[in-house]
């Protein structure tokens, strides 16, 4: 995105440096700038949505691996102990 931003960015820059530039050149270019900043803060808001998904997720994958763990040592324990008796 951000290359996106640059890109319009040097092409506004252009159209303004040129001589053929007219007053409805320059609204258009302004007009797609702004959906192109509208598209960026869009797109900002979902990686951090997705963002903070992930980390909800790995949090549950470290309890449900915590809990697979501690069911092993209960199962462990329970095969010594009727292996001894």
């Amino acid at each position: 995105m951000k290359k996106v931003i640059k890109l319009s960015m040097i092409a506004l820059a252009l159209s303004l440096l040129s001589a053929c530039a007219t007053t409805s050149d320059i609204e258009n270019l302004q007009s797609q700038v702004n959906g192109l900043d509208t598209s960026v803060k869009q797109a900002s808001a979902d990686a951090a949505s997705a963002q903070a998904t992930a980390a909800e997720a790995t949090t549950a994958a470290n309890q449900a691996a915590q809990l697979s763990k501690e069911a092993n040592s209960k199962l462990d324990r329970k095969f010594k102990s009727s292996m001894m008796k």
